[in-house]
């Protein structure tokens, strides 16, 4: 008897050429990202082991100060979590994160010393990355989808819902607060 969880799906209703019914089943996590000093972070999702590489040349070359931490996990051959970057206790927190996720291709960043703001656009211009999940300093939890194959991510909880709507005051503090980061004159 299947699982109750789990439903029986006929490939033949949607693909002819399919000659097998299959047992489809999975279980979804939330994973609570660890993250004690409240760091910016970037969740993503890559296709190729020289991800690592890449992502810390583009954080290195992005600014002389950028602290980070790089984890990603592989999802064939050894299926090990690479790492990189160049704050050790970064790396580790990264690395922690990742083995928590478990989702093959999954990659995470930890920085400090600097926003994703300033580096996500060369985040997302590195070939192998397909996908941003979020980036962001709030508490995040990961929405991670498993089955026999192994994990996936299937999305995020960033932070807590909407209490209200800006005011006309929340909007000028919203703009101060912008002009004092430096992202607006």
């Amino acid at each position: 008897m299947p699982d109750a969880r789990c439903s029986m799906t006929d490939d033949r209703e949607r693909r002819p050429e399919a000659d097998r019914s299959y047992l489809w089943c999975m279980d979804i996590h939330s994973v609570p990202i660890e993250n004690p000093d409240e760091l910016n972070l970037i969740l993503g999702q890559s296709h190729f082991i020289k991800t690592v590489e890449d992502l810390h040349e583009v954080l290195a070359q992005s600014s002389g100060t950028l602290e980070f931490g790089i984890a990603f996990c592989e999802a064939s051959g050894p299926r090990l979590v690479r790492r990189s970057g160049n704050a050790d206790d970064l790396v580790d927190l990264a690395v922690r994160n990742a083995l928590a996720i478990g989702a093959g291709h999954s990659f995470i960043v930890f920085l400090r010393n600097g926003f994703p703001v300033s580096v996500l656009n060369a985040i997302k211009g590195v070939s192998e990355v397909c996908r941003i999940f979020c980036a962001t300093a709030n508490p995040v939890e990961v929405l991670v989808t498993e089955t026999d194959q192994g994990r996936g991510i299937i999305g995020v909880v960033d932070g807590g819902s909407p209490l209200g709507v800006e005011t006309d005051d929340d909007i000028a503090s919203r703009k101060n607060l912008l002009r004092q980061f430096g992202y607006k004159l």
